[in-house]
């Protein structure tokens, strides 16, 4: 599962702030990026007074927007369970990597983003799908072997790290 990767950790802890630098990065590099962004809130994406939201807020079990520049597909869950993300993986386009805010219970690969200042445990010691951690602080000396401990202050150190991992058959 080389070409997907879980990024996750405490709220605040700078997850989304270091995705959008390796995204633009990788996405500068020549490479497709797709991200998958779980929310535990309730999203809009469309101002109500708009066509696609009136459509929706009748009864559209979905809505697709498409125009020159972008489309999105809106779909009403009225009551469903949230799919999987397996389900939403397959939604998804092909791509040089996915990776994936949220969704810490998955079993797949993850980086952790830490920052020890919030309080918050780390998450890295009762999860063996992390395996590596991007933090501000320093590294511990327990630190697992299959755990790579990254400096979340250094961007760029993290950045090589994952198109390594992307470059790797065994990651």
């Amino acid at each position: 599962m080389h070409n997907l990767l879980g990024v996750i950790g405490w709220s605040g802890s700078g997850k989304t702030t270091l995705l959008e630098v390796l995204v633009r990065q990788l996405a500068a590099d020549g490479l497709r990026i797709n991200v998958v962004k779980h929310s535990h809130h309730d999203v809009m994406l469309e101002p109500p007074h708009k066509d696609s939201a009136r459509l929706r807020t009748a009864g559209a079990a979905q809505v697709m927007i498409a125009s020159p520049f972008r489309v999105a597909v809106i779909r009403e869950l009225r009551g469903e369970p949230e799919p999987t993300l397996a389900e939403q993986l397959a939604l998804l386009g092909q791509a040089d990597l996915t990776l994936v805010e949220g969704y810490k219970w998955e079993a797949i690969p993850k980086l952790e983003v830490q920052r020890p200042s919030l309080g918050h445990p780390a998450l890295y010691p009762n999860d063996p799908h992390i395996v590596a951690v991007a933090s501000d602080g320093p590294q511990p000396d327990d630190l697992p072997d299959n755990v790579t401990w990254l400096d979340l202050n250094a961007p760029a150190a993290v950045l090589a790290w994952l198109k390594d991992r992307i470059n790797s058959p065994q990651a």
